[in-house]
């Protein structure tokens, strides 16, 4: 799935479509250049979950924990500043733990990390932002074929 955000207000949509559409566990890899918009649209799922509160992004904690109001843990993970996989080993994660997983900078965790539902790629494009998502299993199939069928998503151009 392509789609040009033209705005903040367009991520905030699509953050409420990827919270309305979501499985009960998800893992999200959210890839692109600093300034992308990686957390902009982790902050607009969470607002969209019913996360109340200051939503900070982990870039000096590495991991930020949120309940969720339906029960179960959103994590929300900036691996920026690790230099090695191997230190994700002192965070204590456990894969089985958290409802859903955000994941900026998923490619320095390598395999240190679960597989992704869905790897997001987003990117500058001109006044806005390019996003494009790819579906890791069939959980994240499903959700990108729920996340299509959003007719609030279909007023979105394409991304080029």
């Amino acid at each position: 799935m392509r789609l040009h955000l033209p705005s903040p207000v367009a991520t905030d949509r699509l953050g409420a479509a990827l919270a309305a559409s979501r499985p009960p566990r998800a893992i999200v890899h959210l890839r692109g250049d600093l300034g992308a918009g990686k957390s902009t649209l982790a902050r607009a799922l969470l607002r969209a979950l019913g996360v109340t509160g200051a939503i900070r992004s982990p870039t000096y904690t590495l991991v930020e924990r949120y309940p969720l109001p339906e029960g179960g843990d959103a994590l929300h993970l900036d691996l920026y500043r690790i230099g090695d996989a191997g230190e994700l080993e002192f965070l204590g994660l456990d894969p089985a733990e958290g409802t859903l997983w955000l994941i900026e900078w998923p490619e320095r965790g390598a395999t240190a990390l679960p597989p992704p539902d869905l790897a997001i790629e987003l990117a500058l494009e001109g006044p806005g932002r390019s996003f494009a998502a790819t579906a890791g299993t069939p959980a994240g199939a499903d959700w990108l074929r729920r996340l299509g069928a959003d007719p609030d998503l279909r007023t979105f151009p394409v991304a080029g």
